[in-house]
């Protein structure tokens, strides 16, 4: 098993596909992009699937594909139908910007997709093409659409409102949801962009969506043993049975009963999200390595996880990697 100093079981596996990306919104990188991993540092399709049936055989049971952008991927479907044959047979969703997802929907679920989450900031197309600095709205929504309509399901739809940009959506937001059958999460802006420019200020914390959303609906409190390790508070809304989201990674952290482990694009374990130090695999993995020497690997780097994310501490430095890079 995976276990942490603390006794925490990951069981969650979190794996960046890639690190690039078709938008390239406001919150998570500059203007002018970044620079991409050369393709002989990533990891090939073979070794992705090898981390992940090691992943699988010492507990892990929920595997989500990140990027970057995941269906940027060329071997994604193929990767997806391998883990999906993995045994015992882990929960695979994919996170993604959407705008793929009309033309991969169907073939993904084929391949053994369960569900994805894709995020969307805002319902007004100009004010998307400033976040994103790329006019797709039209096709995030094809993509959400062609997920449902695959039994890509529940789709959750993850929202990130920023101060004086889009926090006026939040209502609009969970009624657009509400009426076709998403599952809506807003989450807190966190210090995980690529120009190190993160303003808590800026940030719309958990007290004020729920505060904005308390004045337009009924927000009835899932209890905690149905949340279990789900980053996620959850809120039935006007009675149920849809429900909304709000995942305060700064102002709630969850540290307590995190579950999740993440490999990045280049096969670097990261037992945090905000972690600054991760665990190389690509390495030993390309040199010889034992899947038994490499599960040692795995197992080591989950014992040097700390408490928790320390956003408030003084001494508080953020990672290196930009979210693009690490994966959600």
């Amino acid at each position: 098993m995976l276990v942490d100093t603390f006794g925490r079981v990951a069981t969650d596996l979190r794996v960046s596909l890639t690190d690039k990306c078709n938008l390239r919104c406001a919150y998570c990188m500059p203007a002018e992009g970044l620079d991409w991993l050369p393709s002989a540092e990533a990891l090939t399709d073979d070794e992705v699937v090898r981390v992940v049936g090691i992943a699988v055989q010492m507990g892990v049971t929920e595997v989500r594909f990140t990027g970057g952008e995941p269906l940027l991927r060329r071997g994604v479907v193929d990767i997806v139908t391998r883990v999906a044959a993995l045994q015992p047979r882990p929960r695979i969703s994919l996170s993604t910007n959407g705008i793929g997802l009309s033309r991969s929907a169907s073939a993904l679920k084929t391949a053994g997709l369960d569900r994805v989450n894709v995020s969307l900031d805002t319902l007004d197309p100009v004010r998307f093409a400033e976040l994103t600095r790329r006019d797709r709205f039209a096709d995030v929504v094809k993509g959400l659409e062609a997920a449902a309509d695959a039994g890509l399901t529940p789709v959750k739809v993850n929202t990130v409102l920023m101060r004086g940009h889009n926090d006026d959506e939040a209502i609009p937001l969970l009624r657009w949801c509400l009426e076709r059958g998403y599952s809506l999460r807003f989450i807190e802006q966190m210090p995980l962009d690529a120009q190190h420019g993160w303003d808590r200020s800026v940030m719309v914390t958990a007290a004020e969506i729920l505060a904005m959303l308390g004045d337009e609906f009924a927000l009835s409190p899932v209890g905690a043993e149905e949340r279990g390790s789900a980053p996620a508070e959850e809120w039935l809304v006007d009675g149920g049975p849809g429900r909304v989201g709000v995942i305060g990674s700064v102002t709630r952290p969850f540290c307590g009963t995190c579950d999740r482990v993440r490999l990045t694009a280049d096969g670097q374990i990261r037992n945090c999200l905000f972690a600054r130090e991760e665990s190389d695999l690509r390495g030993p993995m390309r040199a010889g390595a034992t899947d038994a020497e490499l599960a040692e690997r795995l197992a080591a780097a989950l014992l040097a996880k700390r408490a928790g994310h320390g956003i408030d501490d003084p001494g508080f430095l953020q990672p290196a990697r930009p979210m693009s890079a690490i994966g959600g």
